[in-house]
């Protein structure tokens, strides 16, 4: 935890901690995520992205995670999109909101694949989401 008081707090898992940040992420916040999901995901980079989602998605298949996965995007969908999404998520519904979705998503798989997904697709999933949250791409996010 930094001076400021944020950070994880001691136990606390990246995927909690990404889950916690979501649900206090401001319109702003999530104008920021979708921006960085049309400049490091979209276009000319849409296929690296692309074959990043892939790798993670066969290596937790290979490993027999990909049950970790469906819960946690069930989740996150959860909060964005199903039922009654947070407010800030409602806001910036449409093109924005769909973005920055993307861009959580991308995230969140990254976690749950851990250090063992290869770190040029591991940073490519992170980075889109890290526009809001830096912490993403500092050090070596455990599962």
């Amino acid at each position: 935890m930094d001076r400021d008081g944020y950070g994880a707090r001691e136990g606390q898992t990246p995927v909690d901690r990404l889950l916690e940040d979501c649900r206090t992420l401001s319109p702003a916040g999530i104008e920021r995520i979708a921006h960085g999901w049309l400049a490091l995901a979209e276009g000319d980079r849409h296929a690296g992205y692309v074959a990043a989602e892939r790798a993670a998605l066969r290596l937790l298949e290979q490993e027999g995670r990909s049950p970790r996965w469906d819960e946690l995007r069930d989740r996150l969908l959860g909060l964005t999109e199903r039922g009654t999404p947070l407010i800030a998520w409602r806001l910036e519904h449409g093109e924005t909101g769909h973005r920055a979705e993307r861009a959580l998503l991308g995230a969140a798989l990254a976690i749950v694949a851990g250090p063992d997904l290869d770190r040029p697709h591991r940073e490519t999933l992170l980075r889109p989401m890290a526009e809001a949250l830096p912490w993403l791409l500092t050090g070596n996010l455990p599962v």
